[in-house]
């Protein structure tokens, strides 16, 4: 077969080291008993491969045809469970079972993004395993009070246990990237839903963090705080201070004091 080209605008590095592929494979538990994995940007399936050998489901979606061509011929047996399209957009809630586990080695331009629509299927996604830029592996698993601790920290800390597994050196891609890599997992935890609006904690989480350097006294201005809130000993405080419980208080408080105008 044919070997697909990497492609630049895609954000494609084929991994080629095989114990690694193998090592993120095992790492996916099937936590919240999922009857299947998503793969996303399989590339030329060398995580695929071991993701098979799990006893759960699999089905691999790509945005690269090229990619999707070359998957069908090494995994007829997948069929329709192929497929074509972009994870960011996609509908999958015909073709998925209700919750699903996702794994891959994700193109580190969009990431972030893949993110932000894991927490939109938060009641559906129980676990992700995932190679990522090192740094924003690194930021995502970070605890309070670190400088890497930022927006994504808190929006998946509020629903998930992430737990850095590994980092992963440029020189076993192909082609190698400017960057190291790191290989996290979460896994989805007992909050069904925050004790606040959800809505408007995601807007305090990326205000707070809106610029790093304020307090929140002035990076929440706009919430239009009551006298009692602005004196709180946590206004004082900056974003990368506050743990999730923090923010959800926040998040109550303001909620409160919108009602009392």
């Amino acid at each position: 077969m044919e070997k697909v080209r990497a492609k630049k605008h895609l954000g494609q590095h084929f991994l080629t080291d095989l114990s690694i592929a193998e090592r993120i494979a095992q790492a996916v538990t099937g936590h919240g008993g999922v009857d299947c994995v998503l793969e996303i940007g399989p590339g030329m399936g060398v995580l695929t491969d071991f993701l098979l050998k799990n006893p759960l489901e699999l089905y691999l979606i790509d945005i690269d045809t090229e990619s999707i061509e070359y998957l069908h011929k090494k995994y007829p047996q997948l069929n329709d469970r192929i497929i074509e399209g972009d994870y960011l957009k996609h509908d999958l809630g015909k073709l998925l079972p209700e919750r699903y586990a996702i794994a891959g080695n994700f193109p580190y331009n969009i990431s972030s993004q893949i993110f932000f629509r894991i927490l939109e299927e938060r009641q559906k996604v129980t676990e992700v395993v995932c190679m990522l830029q090192k740094e924003v592996a690194k930021r995502i698993a970070s605890p309070k009070g670190n400088k890497d601790y930022g927006i994504l920290s808190v929006l998946l800390q509020a629903y998930y246990d992430i737990e850095y597994l590994f980092s992963v050196p440029p020189e076993v891609f192909n082609p190698p990237p400017k960057v190291n890599s790191g290989v996290i997992r979460l896994i989805r935890n007992e909050t069904e839903k925050l004790d606040c609006n959800e809505k408007l904690f995601f807007q305090v989480v990326k205000a707070g963090f809106g610029n790093r350097r304020k307090t929140l006294r002035n990076s929440l201005k706009s919430f239009q705080l009551s006298e009692d809130l602005k004196a709180h000993s946590l206004m004082d405080k900056r974003a990368e201070q506050l743990d999730v419980a923090d923010f959800v208080f926040l998040t109550q408080q303001i909620e409160a004091s919108r009602g009392n105008h």
